[in-house]
């Protein structure tokens, strides 16, 4: 019997690494080897490496943490116990400071908070809402903390989680298998979450499947009921005024759903390849980004008898597959990263866009863009995260590099830190004091960390530039 149960957890080993994708291309993002990425590191140089170097600095570089190459794979995660999915949990909390130091250090604006390792699984993931980060990863398991501690979490069956959105006490995830999955809070005593449904609900999915005007051909010999993704969900981005989810996909598709009753009211053909970012931004536009190179702008209006999204203006169309949008909605100024290393801007010139310019600080891919305030980060698969800030006149400077990940920057998410002006001297003016914002970054690599990041947006003189 012992033989029996060593073989078969050989062979569910070996079914786990057939089952990782590649990174590939970049152009769906997909995990790296370290093996893989240093030896195509000079297939994926880009016109970014010619440029000048922003400084590094090492005053954000903490104790390097890496995963346990021992560690059990995903069908053995507590989640799949029947006990309590938090005992032997797969994440290791590691803060930069001990006590002491942290007091000694309390008047540090800028810098590494601490680093949360799962011990196997790549982060796909993140979403901020309040305290609480929300960490998605390839064990298809989303957990929730709090202040770097463990706070709660919820499982789902299949798909693993490449998009999280919050919005009030709801939760969506979106996943491989084509599905988006929706979740409610039970509150602060409970610390818990229940599923409460899809999108599309099974009530809508069902009546469409018994339709034969709902299918549409996605491919040859194939065809599906238009208001279902029938590939991995990569992206999701929400409009709060308008109560409206918009979700990409690998399929090409943006679909739209109303969140009052979940009802799917468009499917758009939006590009010619795989959907990898989608954003909503100001006046009325959603940017979206895709592997056939291009960011497109749309806008919902009323055709007909109908309100329905037109696509406004084609900003970009190039060779390189374009991996993130981010937008400064009080700028007016969209941001786009790509695989050739470049973050590409548009802002906003009475009725239409014009293209800025682009930021040169990476020499792979950037896989990820977040804006905070006038501050713009951007991920890479260089294993880096540039921090620029937006200066009057359009004038991007780059600040400082974060380096201490050990693997590509998959996905970044940005909230405001409360506690970051408590750090303010005392004899500071009360002008600077109010004007200064300081913000919490959450970065999530495929080194298989979270690591948490405490910026100023005017003061950094706590950095060294060599």
């Amino acid at each position: 019997m012992t033989r029996k149960n060593n073989s078969m957890g050989a062979i569910l080993l070996q079914k786990e690494s057939f089952r990782r994708t590649k990174f590939g291309t970049l152009l769906y993002s997909d995990p790296i080897s370290d093996h893989e990425e240093s030896s195509n590191n000079s297939a994926r140089s880009s016109n970014a490496s010619s440029a000048p170097s922003p400084p590094r600095t090492s005053s954000f570089n903490g104790t390097n943490t890496t995963s346990n190459n021992n560690s059990p794979n995903y069908f053995m995660s507590p989640w799949n116990q029947s006990a309590s999915p938090y005992v032997k949990s797969p994440w290791i909390h590691q803060p930069l400071l001990d006590s002491s130091e942290e007091s000694e250090s309390s008047d540090c604006k800028n810098g590494l908070i601490g680093s949360l390792v799962r011990e196997e699984g790549h982060i796909y993931s993140l979403a901020a809402s309040g305290d609480l980060l929300y960490t998605g990863s390839d064990s298809k398991n989303i957990r929730v903390w709090k202040n770097l501690k463990e706070y709660s979490g919820f499982k789902c069956q299949s798909g693993l989680v490449k998009a999280i959105v919050v919005y009030g006490d709801k939760i969506f995830t979106g996943h491989q298998d084509g599905k988006i999955r929706v979740w409610k809070f039970l509150g602060k005593k409970r610390k818990a979450y229940k599923r409460v449904g899809s999108l599309p609900t099974v009530r809508d999915y069902l009546k469409s499947s018994i339709n034969p005007k709902a299918y549409v051909e996605v491919r040859r010999n194939r065809n599906v009921p238009w208001i279902k993704h029938f590939d991995a969900v990569s992206c999701m981005s929400l409009d709060k005024e308008r109560g409206l989810l918009y979700s990409g996909s690998w399929d090409k598709t943006l679909k739209v759903w109303r969140l009052s009753d979940s009802k799917c009211l468009e499917s758009i053909n939006a590009h010619q390849d795989a959907i990898n970012s989608v954003v909503v931004g100001f006046d009325g536009l959603v940017f979206t980004g895709s592997a056939d190179g291009t960011v497109k702008a749309w806008r919902r209006e009323l055709v007909g008898n109908s309100a329905k999204h037109v696509l406004v203006e084609t900003l970009l169309k190039q060779d390189s597959a374009v991996t993130s949008l981010a937008v400064n909605a009080a700028a007016a100024t969209v941001y786009a990263g790509s695989s050739d290393g470049l973050v590409n801007f548009w802002e906003r010139q009475k009725h239409f866009l014009e293209y800025g310019g682009a930021l040169r600080g990476h020499k792979l891919a950037v896989l990820c863009v977040a804006v905070a305030g006038n501050l713009v980060l951007s991920g890479s698969a260089d294993k880096s995260i540039c921090v620029w800030r937006r200066e009057e006149g359009s004038i991007h400077s780059c600040l400082t590099v974060l380096t201490g990940h050990n693997g590509p920057v998959k996905c970044l998410t940005v909230e405001h830190d409360s506690n970051g002006s408590d750090s303010d001297s005392e004899d500071e003016a009360p002008m600077e004091k109010k004007s200064d914002k300081y913000w919490r970054v959450y970065s999530g690599s495929l080194d298989n960390s979270v690591k948490v990041w405490r910026l100023s947006e005017n003061s950094f003189s706590g950095f060294e530039e060599t």
